[in-house]
């Protein structure tokens, strides 16, 4: 399913995705401070672009809670609801649920991307 799966997951909605993680990645490089944000969201488009076969890990400290709730207040929100949306969309017919539970993992990451890694 992985490669197969990501073809037709680029084109459902993986685009999508994968260009709102690059958007909101040029616009926190704008300034030196948010560098480190943006680099961690183009780490993030290159998941949402191919996520079959990838597992998400969750950890980190205190320097990553404060990060995600800055993050959450900026551009996690607005990211979240796009993925539950798109997920709810897809998972409206049998065919589309695999693709709609990506959505939601993504959901859950655009909640909190720091202290998170991809294997």
């Amino acid at each position: 399913m992985g490669c197969l799966g990501n073809v037709i997951w680029f084109l459902c909605g993986g685009a999508i995705s994968g260009l709102s993680w690059c958007l909101a990645g040029c616009l926190w490089c704008i300034t030196i401070v948010g560098m480190p944000m943006g680099v961690q969201c183009f780490k993030f488009a290159a998941l949402s672009f191919c996520p079959f076969g990838r597992e998400v890990r969750y950890g980190g400290g205190a320097g990553s809670f404060l990060l995600n709730v800055i993050w959450l207040l900026v551009s996690g929100l607005p990211l979240a609801i796009e993925h539950l949306a798109i997920g709810f969309v897809l998972c409206l017919t049998v065919i589309g649920i695999p693709f709609g539970m990506q959505q939601f993992k993504l959901a859950k990451l655009a909640l909190m991307p720091f202290g998170s890694e991809v294997y």
